[in-house]
C-alpha cells in the first residue's frame, strides 16, 4: 500500500504541474492580391475564453518573441501570436510588393474572424504596433485595447533607412552560437536580457539551411526599401487621431524609431495615451522581463473604460 500510494501521489504531482493549456500551434488561411496563403501562430490558455489578446511582432520578427508574455497573460486571456505573413512558419509571398499594411491589416481581421470573437486587445512591436494602429482606427474595429511597444504614428525616414541596410540580406550561419553572436549585436537595444532569453530569441530566429542556418523570413521584405530612396518621415496621424479607446504607448529611453517628443505627443492628442518609458534600451523593449509584462498586464487588466462597458457583447 505504502507503495501504491507513492506513486499515486507522484502521478497527482505531475498533474497539478502540468499547464492546463499548453501552447498550440495553428494555421489560418487568408487571401492576398495573387492568391491565397497561409498566416501560423501560437495560441495560449483557454481556447473557449472570449477575452483575447493578439500579440503581434516587429518586421524582421516572429510570434515566439511573446512566449514570456504569453505565458503571463494566459492565466486571463486567451492569447493569440501571429507570424506576419513572410516571417515565422507563415507562408513566403511570391510576389514581394504584396508585403504591404493592407494586406497585414486584411490577414489580422481574418484571424480574428476565426477566432470568433468580437473584440480583442492588441499588443505591437513596432511593425505589429502600426497594424494595431490602422486596424484600430478603421469605424467598427474589433481592437478595445492597444499596446504600442516602441512605435507611434510618425516613423523618422532614418530608422527606416536603417532597417533597409539590413533586411533583403540572408545571411546564414556555420553554428547556433554564430547566430546568437549576431543576434546579440543587431538586437543590443532591446535591453540587458539574459542569457536564457538571448537564447529564446536565436533559437527561433532561424531555421537549418544547407550550409547552416537561415533566418525565419523573407529576404523579399526588403525589396520596396531597395527600389526607391527613402527622403521622408512616415506618418499615420490621422489614424492614431481617430483611435476612440485606452493606449499604452511604450518607449526605449534611446529608441530611434520613437523620438521622444512623437512619444509625448501621443499622450496628448488622439487617445491621449498613457506614457510609460524604460531606461536602458532602444528599439524595442523585448517584453520579457517582469517589470515590462507586470505594465502591460496591469493595463490590460484595469478597469474597463465607459466606451469599453458600452461595447461589450
Amino acid at each position: 500500500m505504502a507503495i501504491s500510494s507513492f506513486f499515486r501521489s507522484l502521478f497527482q504531482s505531475a498533474v497539478r504541474t502540468r499547464p492546463a493549456f499548453p501552447m498550440r500551434e495553428r494555421v489560418v488561411q487568408c487571401m492576398g492580391p495573387h492568391g491565397l496563403h497561409r498566416m501560423a501562430y501560437t495560441e495560449w490558455g483557454d481556447p473557449d475564453n472570449q477575452k483575447v489578446v493578439v500579440c503581434v511582432h516587429g518586421f524582421t520578427r516572429n510570434c515566439r518573441d511573446f512566449d514570456m508574455l504569453a505565458q503571463a497573460l494566459a492565466k486571463d486571456y486567451r492569447v493569440i501570436c501571429p507570424d506576419v505573413v513572410g516571417r515565422g512558419r507563415s507562408d513566403w509571398l511570391n510576389d514581394k510588393d504584396d508585403y504591404t499594411f493592407p494586406l497585414y491589416v486584411s490577414d489580422m481581421v481574418t484571424l480574428i474572424a476565426r477566432l470568433g470573437v468580437l473584440h480583442v486587445d492588441w499588443v505591437g512591436t513596432s511593425m505589429g504596433g502600426l497594424i494595431g494602429i490602422l486596424l484600430g482606427s478603421e469605424p467598427h474595429s474589433p481592437i478595445r485595447r492597444l499596446v504600442l511597444n516602441d512605435v507611434g504614428p510618425m516613423v523618422p525616414a532614418e530608422a527606416l533607412r536603417l532597417i533597409g541596410q539590413y533586411v533583403g540580406r540572408a545571411p546564414t550561419f556555420p553554428t547556433m552560437e554564430a547566430v546568437e553572436a549576431y543576434v546579440r549585436e543587431v538586437g543590443a537595444s532591446f535591453g540587458n536580457l539574459t542569457d536564457a532569453q538571448w537564447h529564446h530569441l536565436t533559437r527561433y530566429s532561424v531555421k537549418p539551411v544547407d550550409d547552416g542556418y537561415g533566418f525565419v523570413y523573407d529576404p523579399g521584405l526588403g525589396d520596396p526599401f531597395h527600389k526607391m530612396p527613402i527622403l521622408l518621415d512616415v506618418g499615420i496621424w490621422d489614424a492614431y487621431d481617430r483611435l476612440r479607446y485606452p493606449v499604452l504607448a511604450i518607449r526605449g529611453a534611446e529608441s530611434n524609431v520613437l523620438k521622444p517628443e512623437v512619444w509625448k505627443d501621443m499622450g496628448k492628442r488622439g487617445p491621449k495615451a498613457k506614457l510609460i518609458e524604460f531606461k536602458g534600451m532602444g528599439h524595442a523593449p523585448a517584453l520579457m522581463s517582469d517589470d515590462q509584462i507586470k505594465v502591460i498586464r496591469d493595463f490590460l487588466l484595469s478597469q474597463p473604460s465607459k466606451r469599453e462597458r458600452s461595447i461589450e457583447p
